[in-house]
């Protein structure tokens, strides 16, 4: 998801895709682990995301 993109969205929904995407990164890094990993650029975008909304949120506490 773009930056724009999850402006828009609440601080609610921004705290629940910060959980899901954490769900499944962890999920990626099992599958990495067992050799089954299919996409690894995947765990680097959801990184990225997580940093994206946890940057958006610290954002809005402070102002």
């Amino acid at each position: 998801m773009k930056t724009n993109e999850l402006r828009k969205l609440t601080t609610e929904e921004l705290t629940k895709k910060v959980h899901e995407n954490k769900e499944e990164l962890f999920n990626l890094r099992m599958q990495k682990a067992t050799g089954m990993l299919e996409k690894p650029s995947r765990i680097h975008e959801l990184r990225k995301e997580v940093a994206r909304i946890n940057t958006i949120l610290n954002e809005r506490r402070e102002g």
